[in-house]
């Protein structure tokens, strides 16, 4: 059944400016994006096919373009759109650190890193660099490594630090297994920087693991 042929109540686009986006699902929210079907094919149906090949909606907007259109009805226009809509979102919440304290609200710091990091098959470390006020002044991704390691470089991240005349820095890696637990390596390494950066007065604010679904913060587990 086409869209057109569905009760207005029913179809996607008027459920949410009626009822508001907790009313309606994650299919029909695709399907909004979406917006008109293809090949003989409604919206949510071309939804439904996308969730069920992707199985979640990390998956899904981190699907590769070439498996993402092999769906029938899909085109690069859909995969742009949602391509569009991950990106801003991470804008969104980058702008919040720009603008404001990220220590005020550490969950958009979380949700950030999440966004940035946790659908990484290997290993990253990252560095937020702040100001005077803790606003974000760049967020780089200074070492790349396996599945399960980065060397990390304390040189580096004080030359960097140094170089984007920051006050203080937030860190943060990432962990392919999805368990967002330290591990000796993590806390020594942590250490380390925390004298190095000291040293020149920059502070290290806390050190972020991504997993999954989670962030582990050293500041809020009393590591740092």
């Amino acid at each position: 059944m086409t869209l057109k042929h569905m009760p207005a109540q029913e179809r996607p686009r008027e459920k949410f400016l009626t009822h508001g986006p907790e009313s309606v699902t994650n299919t029909e929210l695709l399907a909004i994006l979406i917006g008109s079907g293809q090949c003989g094919r409604s919206a949510v149906e071309i939804a439904r096919d996308l969730l069920a090949q992707a199985g979640t909606l990390q998956k899904l907007f981190h699907m590769p373009k070439e498996e993402f259109i092999q769906i029938k009805g899909v085109s690069t226009v859909t995969y742009c759109r949602l391509q569009a809509t991950s990106e801003l979102f991470n804008r969104q919440l980058e702008e919040y650190l720009v603008r404001d304290d990220p220590l005020a609200n550490p969950d958009v710091t979380r949700r950030f890193l999440i966004s940035k990091l946790r659908h990484l098959h290997h290993e990253v470390f990252a560095v937020l660099y702040l100001d005077n006020a803790h606003r974000l002044i760049q967020f780089d991704i200074l070492f790349e490594g396996t599945i399960n390691s980065a060397n990390v470089y304390p040189r580096r991240v004080l030359q960097e630090a140094m170089r984007y005349n920051a006050a203080a820095i937030i860190l943060a890696h990432n962990h392919p297994s999805g368990v967002a637990e330290p591990s000796q390596a993590d806390k020594t390494i942590t250490d380390t920087l925390i004298k190095a950066l000291n040293l020149v007065d920059i502070r290290v604010l806390d050190h972020f693991i991504i997993g999954q679904c989670e962030a582990l913060s050293f500041a809020e587990n009393g590591l740092i």
